[in-house]
């Protein structure tokens, strides 16, 4: 028995390893939910004005960090927000306001206004450009606000390593809810338009609400060639290999001896 229980620990060490794929995981995204974001830090709009990010928080706002040159999840991500506020029967800028944020502090106002126009021209209706800003900032603001969110990301040469999620805050900067899109045939994201109502509202009344974002997390990785989502084989069947070990190890633990059933006799 204590043999087995020794190779069953063999294993389940290596699963972690697997999972973990064998380092830190320093690009993911830790729910914060009913903590606040620093609403006093200032940027730059695509206006190239100075904004105080606690005046674009008047309503439940939607945060999105992304940077306006990606060749990569940023863009698709975006198109899937206009998306569902197109399908959406709230109006942004009456119910809601969206902000995204640039990670990149080298990007302009000029590329935060170009990736606006490009957006705004998905929009099926015209909606109040004070709605939806486009920020940038200095790397050391940008991070600030970032690690309040739980979002965590790393420059990799001109690029950067990230995940996506469209966090909902509250007027008063509290984090209500994160919303991790699924997968979409169309750009490889998709947001139902239910789920995307639900989040405005439960953050209009300053409710929190958990998500499965880390499950999805967990079960999908990012393909950076295929700019999609895609299953993350390795780190399901390790986590299969710890459900089956766990049952097997409660089975024998919990199996009458043989000595046990022969008094029983």
């Amino acid at each position: 028995m204590k043999n087995i229980l020794k190779i069953f620990s063999v294993l389940i060490v290596l699963s972690f390893y697997l999972y973990a794929g064998g380092k830190r995981i320093e690009v993911r995204i830790d729910e914060q939910l009913g903590k606040k974001i620093p609403l006093q830090e200032f940027f730059v709009d695509e206006n190239g004005s100075k904004v105080l990010l606690k005046d674009l928080f008047t309503k439940p706002t939607i945060l999105s960090f992304v940077y306006y040159n990606c060749p990569g999840i940023c863009s698709p991500l975006l198109l899937e927000l206009t998306d569902a506020i197109n399908k959406s029967d709230l109006i942004a800028g009456v119910d809601y306001n969206v902000v995204s944020i640039s990670m990149n502090e080298l990007e302009t106002p000029r590329d935060a206004l170009e990736k606006k126009k490009s957006f705004f021209e998905s929009l099926d209706e015209n909606i109040p450009p004070e709605s939806w800003k486009f920020l940038t900032g200095d790397s050391a603001t940008i991070k600030k606000v970032a690690d309040a969110s739980g979002f965590y990301f790393k420059r990799q040469g001109n690029d950067f390593l990230h995940t996506g999620a469209f966090i909902f805050i509250d007027k008063e900067g509290k984090i209500c809810r994160y919303l991790f899109p699924g997968y979409s045939q169309r750009s490889g994201f998709g947001i139902l338009p239910f789920d995307f109502k639900m989040a405005v509202i439960e953050t209009s009344e300053g409710k929190t609400s958990p998500t499965i974002g880390k499950v999805l997390q967990f079960c999908f990785r990012y393909d950076p060639e295929g700019q999609t989502y895609v299953l993350n084989f390795t780190r399901i069947f390790g986590a299969g290999i710890l459900i089956l070990m766990g049952i097997f190890i409660f089975y024998l633990r919990s199996k009458p001896k043989k000595k046990d059933f022969i008094k029983a006799r």
